[in-house]
């Protein structure tokens, strides 16, 4: 029986095969050689000295038996004594240096991971879902990450244990290899049903997981909106719903591993039986010494923990390979997509005009929100774009951001095409700020020298008293170090737009598109903001998406847009002297405000 998965998992991030999977995994090895084959000698060292006890044991049955003397005991003693101390030693060492190198390669995966994430272009990002992106983040690295620290070491060091332990059977005597005839078939069926039925499951447990997480982390973000219109309970249902699918998955995993653990049981008990019989046949025909078979049983007593562990771990190292494969998937994503990014040769953009032309745009196949627009932003010219709600504006403003492409039609910046300048390029000549800033945790300072790395401070106080914040951030308690972002100094709205807006200034593009940048900062600071707004916008070109109505009047061009279309444009005074939608819209607001 299947779940059945929302509309919206169809646009999740790509999963990797296993192929890919093992890409990603190699890659985060390379260059860490003598690292894997020093780990190598370490493991089948231990393992080696692990054998001497039970060996010294099976011995000492012989020497009794055979009415040795104490000296003889004592030498084997010793023997257990020197192998259990070497066997602790390097088991010890082997586990201290795989952790070291499974550590270091998930340190490798989770970087690239992180700037797979970064340079995602947003509009797949948004058509994902940040919940999906979300998970890939916390839930699989989190995944991942502990089964490198439990599976890892237990899987390399039990592999080597098995295979030097039943070496050590077919040097007592070749026929006890038997054993292999009996269990071997079992474990087999057992990892075979495992694999079969685990992956799936796992795979759809993560993808549940971070179904949940898109729907929670929906909540959080408008948490202000919940409790202004009550929704908490509307909003539990989807997250009821979706937790639910997820303890189904995980219930599903269980049973499974139950399954394996019962085929475990059923090998071990006729493994043992079969020891027995072998080595009852053995010593009655005089073959081998009561010693030996003790010393095979012995051996294969040793395999219980190992052979233990490594199907306990195998639960959490088929959880982990699941959530490395959508890792991996998102990191191929990332990687076609700069793959089709700008070649190195692409030409400079010639000039600094931004020119949309026949510009149509639709959301994911659906119905078209921009129908043919055709806009031109000259350099250094600040045009403003007004029009009621739902007008088209933000849209049309993440399009020539570059942040979606257009449908039909085409956007150049200096005459080359939106899409060839490549990311890094167009987001340094082209910079869009919404009234949804980020403040990154950390202090002051780091949150700016996001923009320019290498800012001086006194660099960073001008910019700030450009935008009108040097005030308050002088104001806070250690200045330019004092901790802002999540866990640090809780800002303003219009505390959020300034840095912000000083970030921008910092990176000097040669374009803004600022999307009703200044909305959240209330009728108090509105003003302020726009004063910082007309600051960054020096000496540069800008589009204002604007919701008071004198931004647009400061503009040197206004563009009313209606149902996706540009239906009026010119200056202010022209529109207004026009009498027509603009004019209308234009008197409305002047009287509110009068």
């Amino acid at each position: 029986m299947s779940t059945p998965i929302p509309a919206h998992a169809g646009e999740r991030f790509r999963t990797a095969d296993a192929r890919g999977t093992l890409r990603v995994a190699i890659a985060a090895f390379s260059g860490r050689g003598a690292a894997v084959v020093g780990v190598f000698v370490v493991l089948v060292a231990a393992a080696t000295a692990g054998l001497v006890t039970p060996w010294a044991m099976g011995r000492s049955v012989d020497v009794a038996l055979d009415g040795g003397d104490l000296g003889d005991i004592a030498w084997l003693g010793l023997a257990m004594v020197v192998g259990t101390a070497v066997y602790a030693g390097l088991g010890g060492l082997g586990l201290v240096l795989t952790s070291r190198l499974f550590e270091t390669a998930l340190a490798r995966v989770r970087e690239r991971m992180l700037d797979a994430a970064m340079r995602l272009p947003l509009a797949r990002i948004e058509s994902a879902g940040s919940g999906d992106l979300v998970s890939r983040a916390t839930d699989d690295v989190a995944q991942v990450s502990d089964a490198i620290r439990s599976a890892a070491p237990v899987v390399s060091g039990s592999l080597f244990t098995v295979v030097l332990t039943m070496f050590g059977l077919a040097a007592l005597d070749w026929r006890f290899l038997i054993v292999l005839v009996v269990v071997l078939p079992i474990h087999y069926l057992g990892a075979r049903m495992y694999t079969r039925d685990a992956p799936p499951i796992y795979r759809e447990s993560r993808i549940a997981m971070g179904e949940r997480a898109h729907h929670v982390l929906g909540g959080i973000r408008g948490l202000p909106t919940v409790h202004a219109f009550d929704l908490g309970s509307r909003l539990a249902g989807p997250i009821d719903h979706h937790s639910w699918w997820v303890a189904r998955w995980e219930l599903r995993a269980r049973i499974v591993v139950n399954r394996l653990f019962g085929r475990v049981n059923l090998a071990e008990f006729l493994g043992m039986s079969s020891i027995l019989l072998v080595g009852f046949a053995l010593v009655d025909s005089g073959e081998i010494s009561v010693g030996v078979t003790t010393t095979a049983m012995l051996f294969f007593l040793r395999l219980f923990g190992p052979m233990g562990q490594l199907l306990v771990v195998m639960d959490e190292l088929q959880s982990g390979l699941s959530s490395l494969s959508r890792i991996a998937g998102l990191i191929e994503e990332c990687e076609e997509h700069i793959g089709g990014d700008a070649p190195r040769d692409a030409p400079a953009p010639a000039g600094r005009e931004l020119v949309a032309h026949g510009v149509r745009f639709g959301y994911d196949g659906g119905p078209e929100i921009l129908h043919g627009v055709d806009l031109t932003i000259r350099d250094g010219e600040h045009v403003a774009l007004v029009g009621a709600s739902g007008a088209g504006k933000t849209t049309f403003a993440a399009v020539l951001a570059g942040v979606h492409p257009p449908t039909v039609g085409a956007v150049t910046f200096g005459g080359v095409p939106i899409g060839d300048l490549g990311d890094a390029r167009r987001t340094k000549d082209i910079a869009l700020v919404t009234q949804e800033v980020h403040v990154f945790s950390g202090s002051v300072r780091d949150d700016l020298r996001m923009a320019a790395p290498d800012a001086s401070d006194e660099r960073l106080v001008g910019v700030l008293e450009r935008v009108g914040a040097h005030g308050w951030v002088s104001r806070l308690p250690a200045g330019l170090d004092s901790e802002v972002g999540a866990g640090g100094h809780v800002l303003t709205p219009m505390q959020e737009q300034q840095l912000a807006l000083a970030r921008l200034i910092l990176l000097d593009p040669a374009l803004v598109i600022l999307d009703e940048a200044t909305a959240d900062a209330g009728s108090a600071g509105a003003d302020r903001l726009e004063s910082s707004a007309e600051e960054a916008l020096k000496g540069r070109s800008a589009l204002i998406v604007a919701h008071r109505l004198s931004q647009a009047a400061r503009a040197d061009r206004v563009v009313l847009m209606d149902g996706g279309r540009i239906v009026e444009e010119g200056s202010h005074d022209e529109l207004v002297a026009r009498g027509g939608r603009y004019a209308t819209l234009w008197a409305a607001w002047s009287r509110g405000r009068s």
